[in-house]
């Protein structure tokens, strides 16, 4: 029962982990990185279609990508999609290829970026207290319900509690890596 809810809390702590890295991958550090470019979908016969199936993204140098449309009639409809995302950059296309530059960012934009970082890591900070309250209420049911002894919910609980100092020590070394990446020049 105890090893029941300690698994369901470690896995949705995890999947917080989990999303809290790809809401950080999506924000643009000065490096050139294919997972800008994930969340952007390309209209594709009639369906909103992700980039990454309808052209091939690279990585050109440390400030360029390179993105080679499968079909080249796709060119005018992926620089319209890159132009109306939320991420302000500016592709050019020399024949079936299209190269997005990445402007270096001002450290008042990188100032910005920290925030939105530490405002993501929060967030998941008080999904994994969450996940927490509702593990910890599980065990007072199952007490109360005579499935466990007091000494078990107590254990249990314990252990509730490391696993969440645990995840909540993964968010804070993850927000330093990313807040690292984001102020370096």
């Amino acid at each position: 029962m105890i090893d029941d809810i300690l698994q369901n809390a470690a896995d949705r702590m995890g999947k917080s982990v989990r999303k809290l890295m790809q809401e950080f991958s999506k924000i643009r550090t000065g490096r050139a990185h294919t997972s800008l470019l994930e969340h952007i979908t390309v209209p594709y016969y009639g369906n909103d279609t992700p980039l990454t199936q309808v052209a091939n993204v690279s990585v050109e140098d440390s400030r360029t990508l390179m993105i080679t449309p499968w079909e080249k009639t796709m060119v005018p409809a992926i620089e319209k999609a890159i132009m109306t995302s939320d991420l302000g950059l500016n592709p050019t296309t020399a024949g079936t290829v299209i190269r997005v530059p990445l402007p270096p960012l001002t450290e008042e934009r990188r100032q910005d970026l920290v925030k939105v970082v530490r405002h993501e890591a929060e967030q998941a900070r008080v999904a994994i207290r969450n996940i927490r309250r509702d593990a910890n209420s599980e065990m007072k049911e199952a007490l109360k319900e005579k499935l466990i002894t007091e000494d078990e919910e107590h254990r249990g609980e314990e252990k509730i509690q490391k696993l969440t100092d645990q995840y909540i020590k993964e968010i804070e070394q993850q927000l330093e890596i990313k807040e690292a990446d984001l102020l370096s020049v």
